[in-house]
């Protein structure tokens, strides 16, 4: 089975030209594939034996190891990727997988940070310094723009356009589309571009780390959790959340869901729709808050 994993993953390297985070994640699901049916006496088996019956039991087990509902469903969906590329390549007669349910997922409304907190995040980053004014242009662009975390670290410098305030950004799936990302993050990029220090002329990236290499996803996460500490906010924000939290206050303030799904760079609406239920939570929080009948 190892030899066909190594096929598939390859397959997804070299043909759907998969990032190195997607393909570690795919390898990463294989393997625990594998560690299961080491534990349920599955050794030395291959991709010809396994039948629903037994990628069920597999689910159950993933469920009995205490991984969320979330981890589940990203672990099967890896394996109806990995069934379907060898049932194309007629490794194997049927797709075991075809008919493979995910676990029901809790709704879970994302977490926010309310419009005075971003400002006050924002104005407390320190600038004095060149890796004050990043962080500040880093978050300022993370904010104005709804940007992914792996989109604002892939940033290159032939991305921007100051003067129209617009960013070239590579999404999910090499999808690229233009982020308006507004004035304020336009003039702390310019900042923060007078005083970038590349380790070589070759560094094309934005936002550097101290030696001047490209920073990391997890990186710019441990640097927001600084900053929120020094702006005295308490919450468990993530770089996602403000990302989040461009999405609800453009809605908050009148945008159409359509518009900001193009802003966020969603294939499908329904994506954007949780959004729409986030503002309405707000809007029944100030309704039982205000109103003197509630």
């Amino acid at each position: 089975m190892r030899a066909s994993i190594q096929s598939f993953l390859e397959h997804l390297r070299v043909e759907r030209q998969s990032s190195e985070h997607t393909l570690r994640c795919y390898e990463d699901d294989m393997v625990q594939f594998e560690r299961f049916l080491e534990e349920t006496g599955g050794v030395g088996e291959d991709a010809t034996t396994i039948d629903a019956r037994r990628l069920r039991r597999y689910s159950a087990w993933l469920t009995g190891q205490g991984y969320a509902a979330s981890t589940v469903a990203r672990r099967l969906a890896s394996l109806r990727s990995y069934f379907r590329y060898l049932r194309r390549g007629g490794e194997v007669a049927t797709d075991p997988a075809a008919s493979l349910r995910n676990p029901k997922q809790p709704k879970r409304l994302p977490k926010l940070l309310r419009v005075e907190e971003v400002v006050r995040l924002l104005d407390s980053i320190p600038v004095a310094d060149a890796l004050g004014r990043r962080d500040r242009a880093m978050f300022e662009t993370l904010y104005g723009g709804g940007l992914r975390v792996s989109e604002v670290v892939g940033l290159d410098l032939e991305d921007l356009d100051l003067d129209e305030e617009l960013i070239r950004v590579r999404g999910k799936g090499k999808r690229e589309r233009l982020c308006p990302v507004g004035s304020m993050a336009a003039y702390w990029i310019r900042l923060h571009l007078a005083s970038r220090a590349p380790s070589s002329g070759s560094e094309r990236a934005v936002f550097l780390n101290r030696y001047g290499d490209r920073l990391t996803s997890r990186s710019v996460g441990r640097l927001l959790e600084d900053h929120l500490a020094r702006a005295g906010i308490r919450s468990e924000a993530s770089p996602h959340t403000l990302r989040h939290s461009f999405a609800t206050h453009l809605l908050d303030r009148g945008a159409d869901l359509r518009s900001v799904q193009e802003l966020l760079g969603h294939r499908n609406l329904t994506t954007t729709q949780i959004y729409t239920h986030v503002t309405q939570e707000r809007i029944l929080d100030v309704y039982q808050e205000a109103h003197p009948r509630a």
